[in-house]
């Protein structure tokens, strides 16, 4: 009898086509989920204007995608490790698939928040799950960079909601650009097919044979055997994860200071991704001109998620996480100064880098600090509690927009959370990660492959 540690396994493996696979259908979900989440933004002053809503009305429309991510993220989080990854992600696919198209079809400010609230369920739902389908399956030394050029497929939504925008926006009007994003659900037949099945919940329902076949794929050195026992390196591996185990073996503390960070970096990605666009066309640029400032705040948001991973891996995550927040203060708060149009440029692409980014590098070093059975519903409840600071963001900000204050101080209420952000990244202990946990725990679950007979 063989005792097979499927964590080991992952973290031991070569990059392969199992891995391509498994990252190239994590992009796409989170594309899509980047374009339903950044369209809104992107359409912001012409709905405004079709609804006649005011600043602070337009940013409680805005908000209400932002609360159903927050309650998405931590129900559809916790669940996934209840009844699977692949069923949920599908589940969420479909949510803000057919919901954010659902908003290009209504009139009137209410509906089209009710619209958006239950689209949100989807969008937030699905980025702790994709989060943690990557990590768990990504060989360790290329993690970060495997996790964060996954994500970047959210910038690059991001990027295809502002180009799209530019073509459809004043021909076709607002909602052309909402009901494009309906075309995502004819992916889940596909999606439920292709994705495998985590691992824990494989060993908790004691589907061998499946699991076999995914250890196989992911690791071609291991050949299935009938007397194999697997075991996951986390101790109560048998029981569902529940909020209780984020605050085990001394990751108290720094589970709130990732509940921190994720508050104040989302409070600023989504002040940005809702208000720029308004922002910059307040300031004098077209229409046309402020979604290119969209377009290169997302572009940003690639380099620097893809930048970040590849320093992640080299360098301490942590480190590198400090660092990207400070530069994500300095370059939102210039952005408020009048400064030649080049230079503007620079700015909003920094900006992207080192918020929408960084947040994508914060949801690697999450997804890597919590033990493998925890993981879903460790970055569900921190994207959860974040999106609180999402929430705020749009309300805050067209407050302060209708009350006709200097774009300085605008852009200097974005940038002060990413300040408390790197305080809160520097505080983070290491030695409770899951990381210090494998050292300490190997405990085996009862799956074995007698049940293959």
């Amino acid at each position: 009898m063989r005792h097979i540690d499927v964590h080991q396994l992952a973290d031991e493996a070569k990059f392969n086509s199992f891995h391509l696979k498994v990252l190239a259908w994590c992009a796409v979900i989170i594309i899509c989920d980047g374009y339903d989440l950044a369209v809104a933004g992107v359409a912001l002053p012409l709905i405004m204007q079709e609804m006649g809503v005011n600043a602070q009305d337009a940013g409680f429309m805005m908000s209400s995608a932002l609360f159903g991510m927050m309650v998405g993220a931590i129900f559809l989080g916790t669940i996934a490790d209840r009844i699977g990854r692949r069923p949920t992600i599908a589940i969420c696919v479909a949510l803000f698939s057919v919901f954010t198209a659902a908003s290009g079809l209504v009139d009137d400010p209410y509906a089209f928040s009710v619209m958006r609230f239950i689209a949100g369920l989807g969008i937030g739902g699905v980025m702790p799950n994709v989060v943690a389908q990557m990590t768990e399956f990504s060989p360790k030394r290329i993690r970060a960079t495997m996790v964060t050029l996954m994500f970047s497929g959210y910038a690059i939504g991001g990027m295809l909601a502002a180009v799209l925008g530019k073509g459809m926006l004043e021909a076709y009007g607002w909602q052309s650009v909402f009901l494009a994003a309906g075309v995502p659900v004819l992916l889940v037949p596909f999606i439920l097919k292709s994705l495998p099945e985590t691992m824990p919940y494989l060993i908790r329902k004691n589907r061998v044979a499946e699991l076999q076949r995914v250890l196989e794929k992911m690791q071609p050195a291991y050949r299935a055997t009938q007397g194999d026992t697997f075991h996951l390196p986390v101790a109560g591996g048998t029981k569902g994860a529940s909020v209780g185990r984020l605050f085990q073996n001394g990751r108290g503390f720094s589970t709130v200071m990732f509940w921190t960070i994720f508050f104040m970096c989302l409070f600023q990605v989504y002040a940005l991704s809702s208000w720029l666009t308004k922002l910059m066309a307040s300031a004098g640029y077209s229409l046309g001109s402020a979604l290119t400032f969209t377009l290169v705040l997302n572009f940003g948001a690639v380099v620097g998620a893809i930048g970040g991973g590849w320093l992640a891996d080299r360098f301490q995550i942590k480190r590198v996480m400090v660092v990207m927040y400070l530069l994500a203060a300095l370059s939102i708060a210039l952005l408020g100064y009048k400064v030649p149009t080049p230079v503007l440029y620079l700015l909003v692409g920094m900006a992207g880098a080192t918020t929408i980014g960084t947040q994508i590098v914060t949801y690697a070093y999450t997804g890597q600090f919590y033990p493998i059975d925890a993981r879903s519903t460790g970055i569900g409840f921190a994207s959860g509690v974040g999106r609180m600071g999402a929430i705020l963001a749009p309300i805050v900000i067209g407050t302060l927009i209708g009350m006709s204050l200097p774009l300085q101080t605008n852009f200097l209420v974005i940038a002060v959370p990413a300040v408390i952000a790197a305080l809160a990244a520097a505080l983070i202990r290491h030695d409770c990660s899951a990381g210090a946990a494998t050292a300490q725990h190997s405990a085996p679950l009862a799956a074995t492959a007698k049940a293959r007979a």
